[in-house]
């Protein structure tokens, strides 16, 4: 059997990240699998999808981390002129920390629970907000 759903995000900052552990158990829980996976995936370009431990301060961290890396005031050969879309991109560095964090996470499904460390949480990490985001939510199973 295999059960997909989506939600919707509506992110409220240019750079968030937002705990969607909640969501993920619902819709495994939901899907009625008992035995097998669940993959979580955003739809976007400028938005990712981590595990890592719920924290402010590690948060804080990976967010100063990711600016690092990816500093708004650095030179990028995608903020410029796009005719096709009409107008001047102005998201590179959302693309670049969308990239770094990745834009999926799987999980094994047993006994109907997804399987997880103790520290491990799910986020939507926005990074050209705020912005209506969706995700997809697939549980493949049993």
């Amino acid at each position: 059997m295999t059960v997909l759903t989506s939600a919707t995000i509506l992110t409220k900052q240019y750079n968030q990240f937002l705990n969607i552990t909640d969501i993920v158990v619902q819709a495994v829980r939901d899907s009625g699998v008992t035995y097998g996976i669940v993959n979580v995936i955003t739809k976007h370009t400028t938005t990712g999808i981590m595990v890592n431990e719920s924290l402010e301060c590690l948060e804080s961290d990976i967010a100063d981390f990711l600016t690092r890396m990816a500093p708004e005031e650095g030179a990028y050969a995608h903020a410029r002129m796009l005719p096709e879309y009409g107008s001047t991109a102005g998201n590179p560095t959302g693309h670049l920390k969308a990239h770094i964090t990745g834009n999926h996470c799987h999980f094994i499904v047993d006994n109907g629970c997804i399987i997880k460390g103790g520290a491990q949480e799910v986020y939507f990490c926005e990074f050209d907000g705020p912005a209506k985001r969706t995700i997809l939510i697939q549980v493949i199973g049993e």
